[in-house]
């Protein structure tokens, strides 16, 4: 890794920085509009100035895992308080799966509907209830300045969100990301909307990571964010 990481310019009226471990404006978007913190300024890894060849490698075996070692590395390299998130989908019939893998279950490079489809094409014609599965997020978040046992980068909050759901029998829906189009929450019946034809609104009501959020956010404000 590199120790050369430029940061940004100290925010007026001395406001907290919280570096989210994410380049995609959009979910940066999306955490600043759940977590709803009064006095953070929440900046991507492109705004923090990580380099774009660093990235943190998810190879941990669970979300908790990797979340961790995400917040940590990149708090490491800014020097600033980070949030990183680890999320997927796990499928009953599958054992759990695709779980950390869920962004590579058709392949490394593979994408959303190509994930989609080789699940389809997995769990076949199974009825209804034999589709159950559930959305996960773990969000963690890391403040190397407050200094971890032996010189580490200490875990100063986190928080777990989960939503249950089945595994719709087509895609359905333009709307999220992901496997959004194929997930039927529940208390929606067998073949009713999917997270592709909800509302953003209505998805982060219910949604793992809306969850998850609303569980992290009191703990940020009690620690000054």
């Amino acid at each position: 890794m590199s120790s050369g990481v430029r940061l940004p310019a100290r925010e007026t009226g001395g406001r907290p920085r919280l570096v989210v471990a994410t380049r995609s404006v959009a979910k940066l978007r999306e955490l600043a509009e759940l977590l709803a913190l009064p006095r953070a300024v929440l900046l991507s890894l492109d705004d923090a100035g990580v380099p774009p060849e660093i990235e943190i490698p998810e190879e941990g075996s669970t979300f908790v895992a990797n979340a961790r070692a995400k917040a940590r590395g990149y708090a490491r390299l800014t020097g600033l308080p980070t949030l990183a998130d680890d999320s997927g989908l796990e499928v009953d019939a599958l054992g759990g799966a695709p779980g950390v893998r869920t962004r590579r279950f058709a392949g490394e490079r593979a994408t959303d509907a190509e994930n989609n489809a080789r699940l389809l094409e997995v769990l076949g014609d199974l009825s209804p209830e034999r589709r159950g599965a559930r959305y996960v997020c773990v969000l963690s978040v890391a403040a190397p300045e407050r200094g971890g046992p032996r010189g580490g980068v200490p875990i100063v909050a986190e928080a777990r969100g989960t939503c249950r759901g089945r595994i719709a029998l087509a895609p359905r829906g333009s709307g999220g990301f992901g496997y959004d189009p194929i997930f039927e929450p529940a208390g929606e019946p067998p073949g009713g909307r999917t997270f592709g034809e909800y509302t953003a609104e209505e998805k982060h009501r219910i949604s793992h990571r809306g969850r998850a959020a609303r569980r992290l956010a009191p703990k940020l404000v009690r620690l000054g964010f």
